[in-house]
């Protein structure tokens, strides 16, 4: 049996927010949330990458779940 589309959205938000984490530790930053918020939005800007529709849906949720607005 296949994943929900809830199911799938909640991995690839896993799967972008990991990456952005491990990539500012590697940068000795530390991951607050607005700052990784705030990456994955600056990520999400860039217009020049195709991601696929679940990527892009994740992103923008990352983005609000960890109360981004700005």
């Amino acid at each position: 049996m296949g994943k929900s589309k809830d199911e799938a959205l909640y991995e690839e938000m896993c799967r972008v927010v990991g990456k952005v984490v491990l990539e500012m530790r590697d940068l000795g930053q530390e991951p607050k949330h607005i700052v990784i918020a705030g990456v994955v939005r600056t990520m999400l800007a860039n217009k020049k990458i195709k991601r696929s529709e679940l990527t892009q849906e994740a992103m923008e949720t990352v983005i609000q779940a960890l109360g981004y607005n700005a």
